[in-house]
């Protein structure tokens, strides 16, 4: 069993930046792709960004590129997100994910294992 634990929930003003971790214990997560999702109220949880477990392919939404950085140290089994320039529009719980066996990466039913979530707001 995996349990995976987000910290770094913050509010921030708008342009401003936050770091996300997320610790994974119960299962080495070295060799596995992980990820982050996305769900703001009364929306469907969506897709962040993933990275591979090298750490050298990493994927993102759109509405991230550029302003988010995804990145891990498999020696701490941890995860992380780096988030710059933060508009109101990412506003929402943040998920960390792991083990996308089911499917596409890019859809929430693909993963195994979630976190609890972690609240990220961004005033205007």
């Amino acid at each position: 069993q995996v349990q995976l634990v987000e910290s770094g929930a913050g509010l921030v003003q708008a342009g401003g930046s936050l770091r996300l971790s997320c610790a994974a214990s119960g299962r080495t997560l070295s060799s596995n792709t992980m990820g982050w999702f996305r769900q703001a109220p009364g929306k469907e949880r969506k897709f962040v960004a993933a990275i591979r477990w090298s750490g050298s392919r990493t994927y993102y939404d759109d509405s991230v590129k550029g302003r988010f950085t995804i990145s891990r140290d498999n020696a701490k089994n941890t995860v992380y997100l780096q988030m710059n320039s933060l508009k109101p529009d990412d506003t929402a719980v943040y998920y960390c994910a792991a083990v996308p066996d089911k499917g596409p990466p890019s859809y929430a039913s693909s993963w195994s294992y979630w976190g609890q979530g972690t609240q990220v707001t961004v005033s205007s």
